[in-house]
């Protein structure tokens, strides 16, 4: 049954097989000179050279990447948007208890950003503002829940708690004893769409984009910093990396986020008679309460995007083999089955891989390097698509000393603590992945390890 619903399967990203992806621009050829160089175009260096045009016309920014537009991770997402900027309220709690009332504010004023800046640009990117679920697939994990749904309402979430008949009324699944459904200000986008739409904005603005020259070093100058591409050198008085877990030339960066994979599944569309056995008439983007969580929404064309299967290859690899075997997704399209049964035979158009640039605060950060002439703007832990926004204008604030409300927080002020190195990372996220695998159903060892890193400030 597996092998017959991977049959037709293409391996790679549903939302870049699409002719609508635009021509890359030319590689940078020679020496240039920049006021703000970005590097790395995804969600967050698309993000930053708007606003940083927005707020300083005079600019004159360059952006580059390694490859093309979207083609990293903010094109591999699932694209499901969130209002809070902190990977969720119960993680902001965690992380920062003493500012949530300031991070509920950003959070909020940030969506109204991304929603204006869409409709300024004119970013046609498929949104659906239809709230996000998250759904109990245990009746243990209902207390959990409730807890949640008390902690967004003491803040003013618009939230609503659905016992399994009510949830079975959302979205049709066997597992599902209950979900607690925030209904306002979140929803679903075309990532793709979305990075190629701010794409286009960067440039209206004069921002000089060039796609598919990797940066192969840098060399702090003093007063200014000099990058070398394999064709080209850039010199800019400030420089703003926004490459999540992508090696870089600062060795501290990379001690501070890691490159895990998450693995994604997209259904060919479903039929109206398969829409209304799944009954998903709201289209909510939905998270389950599994410890190694599952997420998926539906597309335009009503395909689910179906994710989860996190893992973690040596050294953070950014292209392990595993993710072009069809076999790797085997496990994945087992739990999709058992959530959906009544899909059964349904196949799979596209399966594919993406890199999640983990942090031990679950959220993004922006610090300093080389005497604040550059700042390293990541760590969003698999919640960046607005929250991108908001990490692009806190290094932006940081890197030209603009006044800034987060920059009176912890967010500004603190930086997440450092992984270990290989091996002991690869060693300590190998038996992670393997206790988050058998954690629900086993218990043991497995529970314990899995309470035990997150007593140590990893988000679980």
């Amino acid at each position: 049954m597996l092998v017959e619903a991977f049959e037709h399967t293409r391996m790679m990203p549903f939302w870049l097989d699409t002719p609508e992806a635009p021509p890359p621009t030319p590689a940078l050829q020679g020496t240039t000179r920049a006021d703000l160089l970005i590097v790395g175009a995804g969600f967050t260096g698309l993000w930053a050279a708007i606003q940083a045009k927005e707020l300083m016309p005079e600019l004159d920014v360059v952006l580059i990447d390694a490859s093309r537009v979207a083609h990293g991770a903010s094109g591999r997402a699932g694209g499901i948007v969130s209002t809070s900027i902190m990977h969720g309220l119960p993680n902001a709690v965690r992380v920062f208890p003493n500012d949530i009332e300031q991070l509920e504010a950003l959070g909020r004023s940030n969506l109204d950003g991304f929603e204006a800046a869409l409709a300024r640009y004119g970013i046609d990117a498929d949104v659906e503002w239809n709230g996000e679920m998250t759904v109990a697939v245990d009746e243990a994990h209902l207390e959990g829940l409730r807890a949640d749904h008390d902690l967004h309402r003491r803040h003013g979430h618009n939230v609503v708690l659905l016992d399994r008949a009510q949830t079975a009324e959302h979205i049709r699944s066997p597992l599902f004893a209950g979900a607690l459904w925030s209904r306002d200000r979140s929803g679903t986008v075309h990532p793709a769409k979305l990075a190629w739409g701010l794409r286009r904005a960067a440039l209206s603005l004069g921002v000089r984009i060039y796609e598919t020259p990797p940066m192969t070093r840098l060399r702090d100058r003093g007063d200014s910093v000099r990058v070398w591409t394999p064709v080209g050198e850039i010199e800019a008085r400030r420089v703003l990396f926004g490459t999540g877990a992508a090696k870089t030339g600062i060795s501290d960066m990379n001690q501070r986020v890691a490159a895990v994979r998450d693995h994604v599944l997209a259904t060919e569309p479903l039929t109206t008679e398969q829409m209304a056995q799944l009954g998903w008439v709201h289209r909510q983007g939905v998270y389950d309460t599994r410890t190694q969580l599952n997420y998926f929404r539906l597309t335009k064309d009503n395909r689910i995007i179906f994710g989860g299967l996190v893992a973690y290859h040596f050294n953070g690899n950014p292209e392990p083999w595993q993710d072009g075997c069809k076999s790797t997704y085997y496990r994945l399209a087992q739990v999709f089955h058992r959530t959906f049964p009544q899909l059964a035979g349904i196949r799979f158009s596209h399966a594919w891989g993406g890199p999640i640039d983990y942090c031990s605060r679950g959220s993004v950060f922006a610090k300093p390097y080389l005497e604040g002439r550059a700042v390293f703007v990541a760590g969003y832990t698999g919640f960046g698509i607005a929250a991108s926004r908001f990490g692009a204008r806190m290094g932006l604030n940081m890197l030209f000393d603009l006044e800034g409300p987060e920059r009176h927080l912890d967010v500004a002020r603190q930086s997440p603590v450092y992984i270990p190195p290989e091996p002991l990372r690869w060693i300590g996220a190998r038996i992670t992945f393997h206790a988050l695998d058998g954690a629900d159903a086993e218990g043991g060892w497995k529970r314990a390890w899995t309470r035990g890193i997150k007593a140590l400030g990893f988000p679980m």
